[in-house]
């Protein structure tokens, strides 16, 4: 039960860091280009992790994981971050978090179709209630 909590607890504060992304990249952008906002995330993060990685003297990466970690670090590390503050010098940050609210219906639905599952019809009944629900807000920000 403890581990579940923490994870809960992990989950929460995730959310809770991640909901002032939007609004300080739209205010970064203000002052700073995105390639460097972009550029400066990363080198933060790259030295925090190493940091982390370090201290808990994480194992490296089998070189079969290299391939796939260096593609989903593009996405992760470079994509995301520039796209988003190349789109919030345009748009305001409660804009653009209706369309990050997209994102995990998005990967649901990919997942189900890339993987050929046949979920239950809850599934569906979720997901068309959930995009329902973030499409119309878009039309009223």
């Amino acid at each position: 039960m403890e581990r579940t909590t923490a994870g809960w607890g992990n989950g929460l504060l995730g959310v809770i860091i991640f909901s002032g992304s939007l609004p300080a990249t739209r205010a970064a952008v203000a002052d700073f280009s995105p390639l460097f906002l972009t550029s400066a995330r990363a080198v933060i993060a790259a030295l925090l992790g190493a940091a982390l990685l370090l201290a808990i003297r994480q194992a490296r990466p089998a070189r079969t994981d290299i391939i796939p970690l260096v593609i989903v670090s593009l996405g992760v590390v470079i994509g995301f971050p520039l796209l988003t503050a190349l789109a919030l010098q345009h748009i305001t940050a409660a804009h653009s978090i209706v369309f990050i609210g997209l994102l995990p219906l998005a990967t649901a639905l990919f997942g189900v179709v890339r993987g050929g599952e046949r979920p239950k019809p809850a599934f569906w009944l979720f997901l068309s209630f959930s995009y329902s629900h973030a499409v119309p807000q878009r039309s009223h920000t």
